[in-house]
């Protein structure tokens, strides 16, 4: 595939803030969240996602008919807000009303896919520094393991990242690059692609999946070591919860990962030391090939892995 020129933009976001979702049964996610290693706090009419030791909402749950996505909101910085929303209406967005569900802050719009976006002003939720992955290497005459019946709940400490479902990966990046500013890290073909954020940011912030519509592919969530990316899948099976892929390690972002399904269909991604991208970094594209585009080393790929059950 030839090098495609994207057109940089001025401004760009530096986080999403939240995303939120529709599934059938609030209290069966829940359930399912909970094993996953999230703080679920359970409202009358949803569910709130937090993170141990962090007060930030990631992500919210609405009860719907089947699963959806209903809207990311990203942030931005107060100096460039009015700015973003003009690059979005140079791209093209479509402005709307904010979500029943959302604030009304900032702007909301729809992508060439029609996924609705809200920007607004908002704290920095991306790392500003990559974090030291926790030394494995156990010294001699010492037992490195604890008994399984002690070792500690895995739990995320942030979402990292949201892998979106698109009918045209290349239409996806042209339009988000345009309109929020963000960058592209790498590729694979049209099959899937990674942009980051330009004030220093993981990898991925925002993935484009080729899935023949808009949805909802996975959300990311940071574990400090390959340990707790083990032990996710350990304390979701102990549940009950057994479709998983991992875990295993990306070529595109090199982290390592866990992937759960919840009842519902969708996928939650436990991920540790992604690579980092920092402010001001020329970091140089590649773009690869298909058998690279997914992962180094784990479990055979599951077929229902990149399908669009929203569709």
């Amino acid at each position: 595939m030839s090098k495609i020129d994207f057109t940089e933009a001025a401004l760009g976001v530096h986080s999403i803030d939240h995303f939120t979702l529709e599934v059938p049964d609030l209290v069966e996610e829940a359930k399912f969240l909970t094993a996953f290693g999230l703080d679920v706090d359970v409202q009358a009419d949803r569910l709130l996602l937090r993170t141990a030791g962090n007060h930030h909402v990631w992500g919210q749950i609405l009860a719907g008919a089947k699963k959806k996505l209903a809207y990311v909101s990203m942030a931005c910085y107060a100096e460039d807000l009015a700015g973003i929303r003009q690059q979005v209406a140079d791209a093209g967005g479509a402005f709307e009303a904010p979500h029943p569900a959302g604030e009304n802050q900032g702007f909301w719009f729809r992508d060439p896919d029609g996924i609705l976006f809200q920007v607004k002003v908002g704290a920095k939720t991306q790392p500003d520094h990559k974090t030291a992955l926790p030394d494995l290497s156990i010294p001699s005459n010492v037992r490195g393991a604890p008994a399984r019946s002690k070792a500690p709940r895995a739990q995320p400490t942030r979402m990292s990242h949201m892998a979106l479902f698109t009918s045209n990966v290349t239409r996806s990046l042209d339009f988000h690059i345009r309109a929020l500013g963000v960058r592209l890290a790498d590729r694979s073909g049209e099959i899937i692609a990674f942009t980051y954020g330009r004030h220093g940011s993981d990898h991925h912030l925002l993935a484009f999946l080729s899935g023949g519509g808009p949805g909802l592919h996975h959300s990311s969530w940071d574990v400090p070591s390959v340990e707790d990316c083990g032990r996710t899948n350990t304390q979701l099976r102990a549940a009950g919860y057994t479709r998983h892929w991992g875990p295993g390690r990306h070529v595109l972002g090199s982290n390592y990962f866990n992937y759960a399904k919840d009842t519902f269909g969708q996928w939650w991604e436990a991920s540790a030391h992604i690579d980092y991208i920092e402010k001001g970094t020329a970091w140089t594209m590649a773009n690869f090939a298909d058998e690279d585009s997914l992962y180094l080393w784990g479990p055979d790929l599951p077929e229902e892995f990149a399908v669009n059950g929203e569709l």
